[in-house]
C-alpha cells in the first residue's frame, strides 16, 4: 500500500489538469488499472493465492477504481459523450440529387466507426436558386451551427461555398473542407486561414476528342440544366481548353430538354450533355428512349447517370470526393491545421460506351477498356 500511495502521489494530475483535460483522466484510469492488474499477479506469485482471488480482485478493484475516479456508469456516459466530435455537412442542394447523395454516402462511409456524430443540412439551391432563397437556407443552416456547436464544418457545391463560407465562416474558427467547387476555388477567395478542400474538375479535352473520330463536322453544342453553376462551367470550359460551343442550350424542364436535345441533332455535329438536377420533371427513362430512338450525332458526358443518353461517357466519381473531404476532416479532428492540408483536384474516373446510341449513328467499335452502359 505504501508503494501505491507514492505512485499516485508522483502520477496522479492536478485537479485543474482533470477539468480540463478529460484525456488525462483516461490515462490516469489506465495507467492506475494497469498497476493494479500488476500488483494482484505479483503478490499470486509470492503467496500461491488461487486464482479466483486474482480473478476477484480484478473484478472488484475496476469498478472500484473506476468509481473513485468519476468512471462509474455516470461518469463513463458523460466521458463517451465528451469524446464524441461533431461534423456538420452542409448539401448546397437537395437529398435525392445524385451526385451529392454519392458524396454524402462515401462521407458516412468514411466516418463509419469513428467517434463521430455527422449532421447534415441542405441549401435546395438547385431547386430554390434565387439569391434571397438561398440567403433563407443559408440563415438556417447558421442557426443550426449556433445550436450544434461543430468541430468542422464540410460543405459541397458552389452556393455553399459562396453563402455560407464566404460570407459567413470565412478565416473563423471553425474549420471547413470544401468539395465539388467547379474549377476554381479562387473566385471565392479560398482558400482562407480555416480551410481547405477538394476542388472538381471534369475531362471535357478527353470527351471531345473521343466525339471528334465519330463526328461529321466540328460544331459543337452544350446541353445542361439552367443553373448558374453550368453557366460557369461553360465559361471554364472555354478559358481553360479554348473549345467554342457553335450552340448552347439552358433547359429548365424536360420537355425543354427534349426540344434542345432534338434541335442539337439538326443543328450541330457533337453534343455535351452536362447536368440535369435542377430539372424538377425530369425522367431519365424517357430521355433514354429519345436518345435511343433520335440521336443522329455523337454526344458526350461526365456524369455516370446521363451515360443512358450519350454515347460516350468519361464520368467523374463523386464517392472520391466524400472519401477525401471525410479524411480532411478526421486529420483536422486529430490537430493538423486545415491551411496545413493542400488543396486538391478530383483524378478519379472511368469510361463509358453506349452501344444502343454507337448503333444507331453507326458506330460498331467501342474504345479501348471502355464499359458498356447497361
Amino acid at each position: 500500500m505504501t508503494c501505491m500511495r507514492e505512485w499516485l502521489a508522483t502520477h496522479l494530475p492536478t485537479t485543474a489538469a482533470l477539468a480540463t483535460d478529460g484525456r488525462a483522466l483516461i490515462r490516469m484510469a489506465a495507467a492506475m488499472m494497469h498497476r493494479f492488474a500488476i500488483a494482484t499477479w505479483s503478490l499470486r506469485l509470492r503467496s500461491r493465492l488461487p486464482a479466483r482471488w486474482l480473478m476477484l480482485g480484478l473484478i472488484i478493484g475496476i469498478p472500484v477504481g473506476a468509481g473513485l475516479l468519476g468512471l462509474g456508469p455516470a461518469g463513463s456516459k458523460a466521458l463517451a459523450a465528451e469524446t464524441v466530435r461533431k461534423i456538420l455537412h452542409v448539401d448546397s442542394y437537395h437529398k435525392g440529387n445524385e451526385w451529392n447523395d454519392r458524396i454524402l454516402a462515401a462521407l458516412r462511409e468514411t466516418l463509419a466507426g469513428k467517434p463521430v456524430d455527422l449532421q447534415v443540412v441542405y441549401l435546395d439551391a438547385k431547386r430554390h436558386p434565387a439569391d434571397a432563397e438561398i440567403r433563407s437556407s443559408v440563415d438556417r443552416a447558421l442557426q443550426v451551427i449556433g445550436r450544434l456547436k461543430p468541430d468542422v464544418i464540410t460543405v459541397s457545391d458552389d452556393p455553399a461555398a459562396q453563402y455560407l463560407v464566404m460570407e459567413h465562416l470565412r478565416d473563423g474558427g471553425i474549420p471547413v473542407v470544401f468539395c465539388g467547387l467547379n474549377w476554381d476555388a479562387s473566385i471565392y477567395q479560398l482558400p482562407y486561414r480555416n480551410t481547405t478542400g477538394m476542388v472538381e474538375v471534369s475531362p471535357i479535352p478527353q470527351i471531345v476528342r473521343l466525339l471528334r473520330q465519330h463526328a461529321r463536322g466540328s460544331r459543337l453544342g452544350f446541353l445542361a440544366e439552367d443553373t448558374d453553376v453550368k453557366r460557369k462551367e461553360l465559361a471554364y470550359h472555354e478559358r481553360l481548353f479554348g473549345i467554342t460551343y457553335e450552340k448552347t442550350y439552358f433547359v429548365s424542364s424536360h420537355a425543354a430538354w427534349k426540344e434542345a436535345f432534338l434541335r442539337a441533332q439538326q443543328e450541330v455535329d457533337m453534343l455535351m450533355i452536362l447536368g440535369v438536377g435542377a430539372i424538377a420533371d425530369w425522367n431519365p427513362a424517357d430521355a433514354r428512349r429519345l436518345a435511343e430512338e433520335r440521336s443522329e450525332i455523337p454526344s458526350g458526358t461526365d456524369f455516370e447517370w446521363l451515360t443512358p443518353v450519350s454515347l460516350i461517357g468519361v464520368v467523374k466519381h463523386p464517392e472520391e470526393q466524400g472519401r477525401w473531404t471525410a479524411q480532411a476532416a478526421l486529420r483536422i479532428l486529430d490537430g493538423v491545421p486545415p491551411s496545413a492540408i493542400p488543396l486538391t483536384y478530383n483524378r478519379e474516373g472511368d469510361l463509358f460506351f453506349n452501344p444502343r446510341i454507337a448503333k444507331r449513328i453507326g458506330i460498331r467499335d467501342a474504345p479501348p477498356l471502355s464499359r458498356i452502359v447497361p
